[in-house]
């Protein structure tokens, strides 16, 4: 499968974004009413759950001055390392992904894509499914831009893709492009839809800016001010409920955690850090996080997608020096929630009252959704999430941690790729019906 086609890449994930769609709005009225009775145990009050977790104003009150940035030129893992490690290696799985990547898009084809200087307003899903698409089409290649040029500079060493992800940024930073998105809490989709594209080009760009930061000054300039506003403007909204303290929190927290190293603020660093405390806090004794429980038959599915974004932001507070893939509070780890999404998948009856039993897993079956576990084996011997991950090498998502499998897997967990599906048998997304 060729991942570098930004076509073949939307096929692939479709699931994927029409999922951001639906966690940007939740499932429409009739589908909760329907979860609320089929097969369903006897959950606890939305009240109940909400007590169980980090408000906004608690939030706010955290001390968090001891984490500070500590090397803005670390991006969230070590590039040049990992450069000389693929070099060397014999590993096929690796030497098959770096060939996929190695060649990768024209630079003068890139640059000649318009930036989203305009008002950016993007529709619910529902009602307009069709709509959402077409309108979120241009965010989606965006990402896949910044994240394959930044994948073809680590597969090829060629400092024409550094380069040119560089002249890439600079002609969106020049446009003050992404500032201008619309905000309501009853259509919040423009808000939510350029979170994604703020940490894909936040990370992408930490993986070329070190290479090239003194042939282009003037630009790494203005990318670095873009960013730094962008991220301050788009962060000061708190959202609603439970936008304000779930999933999506995560994902403003991840842009904010890598745009501060970037950066140089510790203000934007420690909001990133701040979702790490904030989840820790809310989880159940089990290791639930209660915002994604309440969605239903997909509780197991956003528990998995918390943690593509809570795992990112402890890698990229590891590489400034804080391991808290060891930190607990409040009694927790983030092996807990691990170990919890990892019981559901295994048996949805680990869900026990906070959720129905009757859990949508066709998230398993994407292999974008487990990127976050190929970060987290770097840290971590997991058996569970080692097998996950195994069946869908070389796993990327093109946001949330680029090739993943490229920089991060060891290459002796795996040798080869296991044959892929046919097509039919990957599970697409299906909206509530």
């Amino acid at each position: 499968m060729n991942r570098i086609s930004t076509a073949g890449r939307f096929g692939l994930r479709q699931g994927f974004v029409l999922l951001l769609g639906l966690a940007a709005i939740g499932p429409p009225p009739s589908t909760q009413a329907a979860e609320a009775t089929h097969d369903k145990p006897s959950q606890p009050s939305q009240t109940s759950q909400a007590s169980r977790t980090m408000s906004y104003a608690e939030r706010q009150k955290l001390d968090l001055s001891e984490y500070m940035v500590t090397d803005p030129e670390a991006s969230y893992f070590d590039v040049q390392a990992r450069m000389a490690l693929l070099k060397r290696t014999d590993n096929d799985l690796l030497q098959y992904n770096r060939d996929q990547l190695m060649h990768g898009p024209s630079c003068r084809q890139e640059l000649s894509k318009p930036t989203l200087d305009s008002v950016i307003r993007i529709p619910g899903y529902y009602p307009q499914p069709k709509a959402w698409e077409l309108a979120s089409e241009p965010l989606f290649d965006f990402e896949d831009t910044v994240s394959n040029l930044a994948g073809a500079y680590v597969a090829s060493g060629d400092y024409y893709y550094a380069d040119c992800l560089v002249r890439f940024l600079d002609k969106w930073a020049t446009h003050d492009a992404l500032s201008r998105f619309y905000y309501d809490r009853l259509e919040p989709q423009g808000w939510y839809s350029t979170e994604s594209m703020m940490f894909a080009a936040a990370m992408a760009y930490s993986i070329v800016r070190p290479v090239v930061a003194d042939k282009h000054p003037e630009a790494i300039e203005r990318i670095n001010h873009w960013l730094n506003a962008l991220a301050h403007k788009h962060s000061a909204i708190q959202g609603g409920e439970p936008s304000c303290c779930n999933n999506h929190f995560y994902r403003r927290a991840l842009y904010a955690s890598m745009i501060g190293v970037l950066t140089n603020d510790d203000e934007l660093f420690q909001f990133g850090i701040s979702a790490i405390y904030s989840a820790l806090h809310d989880l159940t004794p089990r290791g639930a996080l209660p915002h994604e429980m309440a969605r239903g038959r997909r509780a197991s599915h956003y528990q998995n997608y918390a943690l593509l974004y809570l795992v990112n932001i402890m890698q990229v507070a590891y590489r400034q020096g804080y391991d808290l893939f060891d930190f607990e509070y409040r009694g927790h780890t983030l092996d807990d929630a691990v170990q919890f999404a990892l019981d559901t998948f295994d048996d949805p009856a680990a869900l026990g009252n906070l959720a129905t039993h009757a859990q949508y897993y066709g998230f398993l079956d994407d292999e974008q959704y487990l990127a976050w576990m190929e970060i987290y084996l770097s840290h971590r011997d997991d058996d569970r999430v080692a097998h996950y991950v195994s069946q869908k090498r070389p796993v990327d998502n093109r946001s949330a941690g680029g090739y993943v499998t490229f920089y991060f897997m060891d290459p002796q967990a795996q040798p080869r790729a296991l044959p892929e599906p046919e097509r039919t048998e990957l599970a697409a997304f299906e909206p509530d019906t």
